[in-house]
């Protein structure tokens, strides 16, 4: 199958404005992400509706595509910036630009997804460690998932799910596995178009989670199972953080 990667990245941000730009060791937040991406996948474009950040991208010598500034979501962009490149792909892998230490292993769990016919969507998910302190569990900021025999996601929520109702809180992660969402998508490009025509459902609006509306129109979403997470990068604070680690791990 072939395989491409877009990463959405607008400039304006309610919390962190410019965010793509953002310098860790030298470079711009952006190029990270980018360079991290080509390691397994032939074509990655930055999808952005920013001259700021398009120049950006092009001073690394990357690819960056203008794309409109009325999209409410990375899935939006991602689609017309498919649609605009007029080049067939099977699989399109839609890659968070604030993430700028993803691990190729990370798309590589996506495209594996896709070795069974059926995948319409795929995401990744990472299970909280039984030592996992039970306040990270209940970050309504990290929503969690259940899922399937099939290993297709059934629920994704903000709030704890499963519930486990006779054990107290502080004992939910030694009794049972509860996975952590990774923000990452895959989509098959046919159900890419379809899902980008969908209105807002209520689960999603409720919850701000955009995949509820996939579940709610019947889209089956497989999940890939990795044990490491990226570090996203959400305020100023998590630059801070993320420039730490960049220095610590001599990246």
């Amino acid at each position: 199958m072939s395989f491409l990667g877009i990463i959405p990245a607008r400039y304006a941000s309610t919390r962190f404005p410019g965010k793509p730009l953002a310098d860790i060791g030298g470079k711009p937040m952006i190029q990270h992400v980018y360079e991290q991406a080509k390691k397994t996948l032939d074509r990655v474009v930055v999808a952005t509706d920013d001259n700021r950040i398009f120049d950006a991208v092009k001073a690394f010598r990357g690819e960056a595509i203008m794309t409109s500034d009325r999209h409410k979501s990375g899935t939006d962009r991602c689609f017309e910036a498919f649609t605009n490149l007029k080049q067939p792909f099977d699989v399109i892998i839609n890659i968070q630009g604030d993430e700028p230490f993803v691990k190729p292993e990370h798309i590589e769990s996506l495209k594996e997804c896709f070795q069974k016919p059926s995948t319409q969507i795929a995401t990744l998910v990472k299970p909280f460690s039984s030592d996992d302190n039970f306040e990270l569990l209940f970050n309504s900021n990290s929503p969690k998932v259940v899922l399937n025999h099939q290993q297709e996601a059934l629920y994704f929520s903000r709030s704890v799910i499963p519930y486990i109702r006779n054990f107290p809180h502080t004992e939910w992660l030694k009794n049972q596995i509860f996975y952590k969402h990774i923000g990452m998508y895959a989509y098959k490009a046919d159900v890419l178009e379809k899902i980008t025509q969908l209105t807002q459902s209520s689960l999603e609006i409720a919850e701000s989670l955009e995949q509820l509306r996939w579940l709610e129109n019947g889209f089956r979403i497989q999940v890939g199972i990795v044990n490491f997470e990226t570090i996203a990068v959400d305020t100023p604070e998590d630059l801070e953080k993320a420039r730490e680690y960049y220095a610590l791990h001599s990246l």
